[in-house]
């Protein structure tokens, strides 16, 4: 059931104040450092006069280098230069070492280079085989050993761009974290608020509905 936009209105209110434009401006920046646009940060803060928030932007090159070496594949670079910017952020994140290290093993067969993919399966992926959760992952990904196309394979979504920005957005926000910076955009805090008023919304006048089919 879709509820009347009016109902939002009084709890809207309560969650979220009237928003001015220094809210609006922080929203926007907060997206825009967080997707390392530096060149956008820098045009925005001079075109509103917003104040430069220095601690997020030092590190900002870096973690723009890393992402875009994750997402064209180049794992072990990126995973070279989150070394060098957050040492022992990966030893401390299985699943992300994991998620990086098996980026080389996609990018290696689909270059055809099957034994090398092999190896590089047997000595940096195997050892995560000693963990259950692990398992079922790499099954999939040495499966697409087996085919002269993996791209045709029923593992085909591990060679696409949506599992290379899945992998350098959780890389992204691993570092931010690590950074002690937030690890997600205000834009993105407030649609999860705004989903659970929905929500909370949803079920208070499914009760209302429940109450009044009883009468």
């Amino acid at each position: 059931m879709d509820l009347d936009p009016r109902q939002y209105e009084n709890v809207v209110c309560f969650f979220f104040p009237a928003i001015n434009d220094n809210d609006i401006h922080s929203v926007v920046l907060s997206y825009l450092i967080h997707n390392c646009y530096k060149e956008s940060v820098e045009s925005f803060i001079t075109s509103t006069g917003t104040k430069q928030p220095a601690d997020y932007l030092e590190d900002m090159d870096k973690r723009k280098r890393i992402f875009h070496f994750a997402l064209e594949g180049n794992a072990l670079k990126a995973i070279e230069l989150t070394e060098q910017l957050a040492q022992d952020i990966l030893e401390k994140n299985k699943d992300l070492q994991f998620d990086l290290l098996s980026l080389h093993f996609v990018e290696l067969v689909c270059s055809r280079k099957c034994t090398e993919a092999l190896e590089f399966a047997q000595t940096k992926l195997g050892p995560f085989g000693k963990e259950p959760k692990y398992m079922e992952k790499l099954e999939d990904f040495m499966a697409l050993l087996a085919y002269k196309e993996p791209e045709k394979s029923p593992m085909f979504h591990l060679l696409s761009l949506e599992y290379r920005q899945q992998v350098a957005d959780s890389l992204n926000r691993a570092i931010l974290a690590h950074l002690n910076l937030p690890r997600y955009t205000a834009m993105e805090r407030l649609i999860q608020q705004a989903t659970v008023v929905r929500q909370c919304l949803s079920q208070e006048a499914g009760k209302v509905m429940g109450v009044a089919y009883e009468i």
